[in-house]
């Protein structure tokens, strides 16, 4: 029987663990190491070019998403299933965008656990129920009319942290709410700072609110 081979990273040893034991009573699979950061997952996938990764989001140093986005930009063939506590839909977007396959819940049931790791590693993608119910429920929403009709100079995700911006959220709440690094949401507010030709904050905030952004989302 060929077995999938898997890597784990996650910061809590006793979740780690309960993991690992789940995983070598399946003959299927093959668990070919663990990771507690960012760094450490990253350094593991180019070394051992396993098939699929286990990724929590919140790790020390990089985290889970921008470890995702760099593993699939050296390694596009790992597949990365993210195995975490965050049920909101930005993070699930942004790890889907980083390049994830599959987002399921630590509270998961052993075999839902189970099933997704081989769905994954069959190249499917796949969501636990309320991740699958949150998607839905969101798609089903109607878009605001003022999204992609103001500031078309912007990008998707520009636009999305000038939103939170408006809010009067500072960085360091944007980069943790998008899962991105403090210098990496710096760059995307100089960038929108330069496209709507303003001086600070402030003025930023004063164009989006003109424009109908920053409205607190109900």
């Amino acid at each position: 029987m060929e077995q999938l081979r898997l890597l784990i990273a996650d910061d809590h040893p006793v979740f780690r663990q309960g993991l690992r034991g789940l995983l070598d009573d399946a003959p299927d699979l093959a668990v070919v190491g663990e990771a507690t950061s960012g760094d450490e997952i990253i350094t593991l996938a180019e070394t051992l070019q396993p098939d699929v990764i286990l990724m929590d989001i919140k790790m020390p140093g990089v985290n889970g998403i921008e470890a995702t986005r760099r593993i699939r930009h050296t390694s596009p063939h790992i597949r990365i299933l993210i195995v975490t506590m965050f049920e909101d839909t930005t993070s699930v977007f942004t790890a889907m965008r980083a390049g994830a396959h599959g987002y399921i819940l630590k509270d998961a049931e052993q075999e839902d656990v189970l099933r997704a790791i081989r769905a994954v590693g069959r190249g499917e993608a796949i969501f636990s129920p309320g991740i699958a119910r949150h998607l839905l429920d969101f798609f089903a929403a109607p878009l605001p009319a003022v999204a992609r009709q103001v500031f078309p100079s912007l990008t998707d995700r520009e636009r999305e942290i000038l939103q939170l911006i408006a809010q009067g959220h500072a960085n360091p709440a944007i980069a943790q709410q998008l899962c991105l690094s403090l210098k990496t949401v710096g760059n995307y507010v100089s960038n929108i700072f330069s496209k709507l030709q303003v001086a600070d904050r402030a003025q930023a905030i004063i164009r989006a609110r003109e424009a109908g952004l920053g409205h607190d989302e109900t």
